[in-house]
């Protein structure tokens, strides 16, 4: 077995390997999709989507790297949830995903095939196999591009049924055709699972009141605009971190009134997000805590700058406004959208635009930092390469302007719409709280709820119910149910 300091210095295919197409680099990074592919996290839709935005961003990465005369591009840092595939499991005894475990790296290479490497041994899986790419690497067919949508990673990914079989690795596609079979409706599951919902509800309510009260404690002490979570922790955790910040905040009073004004969200990772939040990483110490409360002045000064270069972009791009989108995937820290901002703002600067000051007036846009095309989101905002050629980024927000403002539009009429019927359901089938996860789309949770109003289920009543995309009782009693959940006598997709 060659180490992998063998692989980049000695043997002579590592260098064809460097310029490594497409292709090639899907037929190396195969073990890892099948790790990660988020068709295997239907039962987990947070770790899912995490997955899904980790992909794209490595996919920018690996499309930034095999441009014309790029000399580097940015680091950065991904996470992924990857599945313990074992070998030859039978689909039949079980279909519901293995276990997984979380993996966080920053990319920070200058070629495809060190890209491919560290990925792969990032997540523990072999690169035995990339050294058979060097004769597929060498044929023209492996230089012709891509088909289907511009992007090799473009998900769902297939393959052949008969790759499956070889491997022993289970089919995505065969994986969400059992578990749809086994899919029980509404009415059954609730049956089984409702007086369990119930019992943990109950439970949960001393510890729902001391969250309550210790969140409303800490806002009014320290002047806070808000506390969030960035994931779905339970009452337990929560209160728990809510706890170690009012002990920190006992032990250590003059660094934590430099909170005052801001937001806090207990997240991965400590420091300051884009927006300008407080972000307290979970898995740190108090140590570090002190440290970042410290130093917010510092990033107080950074977020102002951040909004400097927003005001400057808008004014240069026809009024349009630069937003952040708060998204499940790595967090974007405010030093990475300050240097995305600043580039971008310099790259407008070198180039004299002939936007009307007003014409772009009530559209929005996203930065990324690894996409190479820009375009327009179903909501209606766009998103915008860091490096996006000025001419050609004129030309593209003119041509799609009117689209933009109809998507606008009909976001905001979906999102009307959600908001009554949502309140029609939580009252007519006297609900306690009714929300939906993130992924879920407002064209998933309307027919959704018009759908329970019509089910009128009673065993619902005074119940905490998440609209998600699979059944499940959390640990203090919320309900899970799927926004396509089966009803008695017509069973949806």
């Amino acid at each position: 077995m060659h180490s992998f300091q063998n692989l980049v210095l000695g043997p002579p295919w590592v260098h064809v390997l460097r310029a490594l197409s497409g292709a090639d680099a899907i037929n190396a990074l195969r073990p890892f999709y099948f790790a990660v592919h988020p068709d295997f996290f239907g039962q987990h839709p947070r770790e899912r989507e995490v997955n899904e935005n980790s992909l794209k961003r490595l996919n920018g990465y690996l499309e930034n790297l095999q441009k014309p005369g790029t000399r580097s591009v940015q680091p950065t840092k991904l996470t992924f949830y990857v599945r313990e595939i074992k070998e030859k499991e039978d689909i039949q005894k079980d279909v519901l995903p293995p276990g997984f475990r979380s993996v966080s790296f920053t990319l920070q290479t200058k070629d495809v095939l060190t890209t491919v490497m560290d990925v792969l041994k990032s997540c523990s899986l072999s690169t035995e196999h990339v050294k058979e790419l060097k004769a597929s690497s060498e044929s023209p067919k492996s230089q012709q591009p891509v088909s289907g949508h511009g992007n090799p990673f473009y998900r769902p990914i297939k393959w052949d049924k008969s790759y499956y079989s070889f491997t022993g690795f289970r089919d995505p596609e065969q994986e969400l055709k059992q578990a749809k079979k086994v899919e029980p409706t509404l009415s059954l599951w609730l049956r089984n699972h409702e007086k369990e919902a119930t019992k943990k509800q109950n439970a949960s309510v001393p510890r729902r009141e001391e969250l309550k009260r210790l969140k409303k404690e800490l806002c009014q002490k320290f002047a806070l605009e808000d506390i969030r979570w960035q994931r779905s922790w339970g009452v337990t955790h929560r209160c728990c971190q809510l706890q170690s910040l009012s002990r920190l905040s006992q032990q250590n009073p003059e660094a934590v009134l430099n909170l005052r004004g801001h937001t806090i969200i207990f997240t991965d990772q400590s420091g300051m997000n884009a927006s300008g939040h407080v972000m307290l990483g979970t898995m740190d110490v108090h140590h570090q805590w002190t440290k970042l409360f410290v130093s917010l002045p510092s990033y107080r000064s950074l977020l102002q700058q951040t909004e400097w270069l927003k005001e400057r972009i808008s004014h240069v791009l026809g009024g349009i406004q630069v937003i952040n989108v708060e998204r499940l995937g790595p967090v974007q820290p405010i030093e990475e959208h300050c240097s995305i901002l600043n580039t971008f703002h310099k790259r407008l600067l070198a180039r004299r635009l002939a936007l009307h000051p007003r014409s772009l007036q009530g559209l929005a846009m996203t930065l990324e930092n690894d996409r190479s095309s820009p375009s327009l989101h179903e909501m209606g905002h766009f998103i915008i390469p860091a490096t996006c050629e000025p001419s050609r980024l004129q030309t593209f927000l003119q041509s799609m302007a009117c689209e933009a403002r109809q998507r606008i539009k009909h976001r905001n009429q979906l999102q009307k719409e959600e908001e009554e019927v949502l309140l029609h359901c939580l009252e007519a089938l006297a609900l306690r709280n009714l929300s939906k996860e993130p992924s879920v789309r407002h064209n998933q949770m309307i027919p959704c709820c018009r759908r329970l109003l019509e089910e009128r289920s009673p065993l619902m009543e005074g119940l905490r119910v998440e609209v998600s995309h699979f059944y499940s009782v959390m640990q203090d009693g919320d309900l899970c149910i799927p926004w396509d959940w089966k009803g008695a006598s017509l069973k949806h997709s």
